[in-house]
């Protein structure tokens, strides 16, 4: 069963010159453009059970992602996530869910998905080995908006995400990011994920 661990912090713009001055930062990351659409009911149906719907254009990919509810406890979440390739608005989930009851409760969900709000961000990766463990580094910086209104909001965020070994050193390496030969860093722990932002922000429309 798929299931991603990250860690979710927070950081000011101010404080972004001295972040990517940190040794473990200094060699340029991966850059990617990533364009994101997230999809609910008219009654947030999704919402309802905790579960984002998103369809990811990165690159020249595209791709859709099915999240589930899970634990966010000081910006750690872990949750089951499905993604794989996609047709845009085709909405896919009986091949891309492993779970047949899931995939069956969203395919009857389909024909009612709205697309409600969409985030916009190009994402700086890093992968590192820090305390037996092999996290990678994301940095995203870009804005989350409502498609035909003028609500947006800016996003700049850092996301660390297990991809093997020890969950301790997901807040180890936090804490050595936090110092910089620049300074300290303030970063702070967020259990507010990009859906719940752009949901709080569509929730403003009604």
């Amino acid at each position: 069963m798929p299931m991603e661990t990250e860690l979710k912090l927070c950081l000011s713009a101010p404080d972004l010159p001295r972040l990517l001055s940190h040794p473990l930062l200094t060699q340029t990351g991966d850059t990617l453009r990533l364009l994101n659409t997230y999809f609910d009911t008219p009654e947030l149906a999704l919402q309802q059970r905790r579960m984002a719907v998103r369809e990811r254009l990165a690159g020249e990919q595209w791709l859709l992602t099915v999240k589930t509810a899970g634990q966010s406890t000081g910006g750690l979440s872990r949750r089951q996530e499905w993604e794989g390739p996609t047709t845009p608005g085709a909405l896919q989930f009986d091949t891309l869910v492993s779970d047949a009851v899931l995939a069956q409760d969203l395919m009857m969900l389909r024909p009612s998905l709205r697309a409600l709000f969409c985030t916009d961000f190009e994402r700086q990766r890093w992968v590192i080995t820090h305390a037996g463990a092999q996290i990678e580094v994301a940095l995203d910086q870009g804005r989350i908006h409502v498609p035909g209104t003028e609500l947006s909001e800016p996003l700049l965020e850092l996301e660390l995400e297990l991809l093997g070994g020890p969950e301790a050193a997901l807040m180890a390496l936090a804490e050595v990011l936090r110092q910089t030969p620049q300074g300290p860093v303030a970063l702070a722990p967020s259990d507010a994920s990009k859906a719940q932002r752009g949901m709080a922000l569509w929730q403003r429309t009604r």
